[in-house]
């Protein structure tokens, strides 16, 4: 009898610390889940900023300005334009 009762405290016993084991293994998961959302929220938040700043690097009037400024580009006349028409 005596010998059952100590197989059964041990069974429980080693159950109870697979218990302990997985709720700290589910607890640390879910922790580091959380940890990787919140990079996820931060860098969908940087592309968007990203985004924004490309698309005023590339506005046309800052381009258009630039290549007047800086490169010395300018409209040509009307006498200067060619329309080249592609052959059918």
């Amino acid at each position: 009898m005596i010998r059952v009762d100590a197989i059964l405290v041990a069974l429980v016993v080693s159950s109870s610390l697979g218990v302990v084991a997985a709720q700290h293994q589910a607890r640390k998961l879910y922790s580091e889940l959380e940890r990787e959302q919140a990079r996820a929220r931060g860098l969908e938040v940087e592309w968007g900023q990203l985004q924004l700043e490309q698309s005023t690097w590339a506005a046309h009037g800052r381009v258009e300005k630039l290549a007047r400024d800086k490169l010395g580009m300018r409209l040509p006349v009307p006498g200067q334009v060619l329309v080249v028409e592609p052959q059918s």
